[in-house]
């Protein structure tokens, strides 16, 4: 088993890998930058080390990470999600010095994270991919060439792309001219890489993830799938599991799919399968090689420790579980709670935590590293805590979501808690009709009062009359 690991990433997942380490008799190691000094990640390992003043600089340092570790006596390091997680490099550089890394080889995460090879191979394999290009596109004519053989809408995408970035709708030879060398541009500058592929848009689809797991002994299962329909210009925001919206017949056959990918790529831990469905036609859109913002509502459902299996599986032990000893139970959400202002355009709204009060009770687990007091520094992604509900029937999970988004108490910043509770009131939502295009179709949901809690009106009222007392 493992002795020591070293987590190279910060925030809540670093948190909840600390956490794992812990249950296990794992030693953690965490690293920060400046910013996060007093950060609740660096407070919880059992040591932490500086990695300097740049606030990302650090963090994105794959030869620093490795020799600390080596200096430490680390026999292993977790990337988390982001950072370096899909650095294939990175991964490289673990294998050449000895440590292990806590996914999968590198070799794997450089061909899923092409994402042409990785629709070849998915081809190969007989997973249904989108209609598009083959390859990367040579020049803006091949690109026009195989937009008129699939037909109109086309997305145009890195080819090294995540995060939503890298993307571009054309619904026209027009708009492709002129998003082209956009896309291209983006793509150098954010990934390196000027390489990039053109498939069929499928419109408004639903977004079907699938968790998998696989060990080094060839076992590859999966954990049931997650809806993340509910997003905003590709980025998610409510997570579901399982989906409300798709048969069972449906459920086991895109988990099917996701097993045959995962084992057609040699994989191994713990990994993320992602699909488009249209109807009844299921489209391969991408593999994600690491553990996923979102593993929390596959734990719910499943009872399954995700992190601890990586862990597990990293260490050379086979998994816990064959594919018959997975069930599911009830319906999981997760929402993703965004320093930003829904009201002015989702702008990020960084700064002091001036009042935390966490929501509980039944079903109601909370993943973060903020505290009050707490300084949200505008460096990292605005996403500040996860809040996960989870109840036994569909019904129950939105009242029980609604209850914990009104518990919680984030004050000192703006964020996306309250936008949150009007997509739960929504018709369509609570009759679980929802697809990709759902945040877009419904603008009017933005159109909301904040609401007043008695304990802030009192507050307000003792301010303005200790103001008129001194006056």
């Amino acid at each position: 088993m493992l002795r020591k690991v070293l987590i190279a990433n910060r925030g809540e997942i670093a948190v909840r890998i600390v956490r794992a380490c812990a249950e296990m008799g794992i030693r953690s190691v965490a690293i920060y930058t400046e910013p996060d000094r007093y950060a609740l990640h660096v407070k919880r390992a059992d040591e932490s080390y500086s990695l300097g003043e740049d606030p990302l600089a650090g963090y994105l340092d794959p030869a620093r990470i490795v020799n600390l570790a080596l200096e430490t006596g680390c026999d292993a390091i977790h990337p988390g999600y982001g950072f370096l997680s899909e650095n294939d490099e990175f991964a490289r550089l673990c294998e050449e010095k000895g440590i292990v890394f806590v996914g999968p080889r590198s070799s794997v995460i450089r061909s899923m994270g092409d994402k042409t090879q990785a629709r070849n191979s998915m081809r190969e394999a007989g997973v249904p991919v989108t209609p598009g290009s083959e390859g990367n596109l040579e020049n803006i004519e091949e690109a026009l060439t195989v937009a008129e053989e699939v037909g109109y809408p086309v997305m145009i995408k890195a080819t090294s792309g995540g995060g939503g970035r890298g993307i571009r709708r054309c619904d026209s030879a027009a708009e492709l001219r002129q998003q082209y060398p956009r896309v291209i541009s983006e793509a150098t500058k954010a990934f390196g890489s000027a390489h990039v592929f053109l498939e069929k848009c499928i419109v408004n689809p639903k977004h079907i993830e699938v968790q998998v797991l696989a060990d080094s002994q060839g076992n590859v299962i999966h954990l049931y799938e997650r809806d993340c329909s509910i997003q905003r210009r590709n980025q998610k925001l409510i997570e579901i599991a399982p989906s409300p919206q798709i048969t069972p017949e449906q459920r086991a056959y895109i988990g099917n799919l996701a097993v045959k990918a995962a084992a057609a790529v040699g994989y191994e831990n713990a990994g993320t399968i992602e699909f488009l469905l249209s109807g009844n036609k299921v489209y391969f859109m991408e593999m994600n090689t690491r553990v996923q913002v979102e593993h929390t509502i596959t734990e719910q459902i499943t009872g399954v420790d995700i992190v601890r299996e990586q862990l597990r599986i990293a260490a050379g032990l086979p998994l816990s579980y064959r594919q018959e000893d997975i069930s599911y139970r009830g319906f999981a959400f997760q929402f993703r709670i965004n320093a930003e202002d829904p009201k002015n355009d989702f702008l990020p709204s960084f700064g002091r935590v001036t009042h935390y009060y966490a929501p509980g009770g039944p079903g109601v687990r909370v993943d973060t590293a903020i505290y009050t007091g707490y300084e949200i520094p505008p460096y990292f992604d605005s996403m500040c805590l996860k809040l996960i509900c989870w109840a036994l029937t569909w019904e129950e999970v939105i009242a029980r979501g609604q209850r914990a988004l009104d518990d919680m108490r984030l004050r000192g910043i703006k964020t996306t808690s309250t936008y949150y509770q009007h997509i739960l009131a929504h018709e369509d939502f609570r009759a679980a009709k929802f697809d990709t295009s759902f945040v877009a179709s419904h603008p009017e949901l933005l159109n909301y009062s904040e609401k007043k809690h008695p304990n802030e009106i009192a507050l307000a009222l003792a301010a303005a009359i200790a103001a008129h007392m001194a006056a």
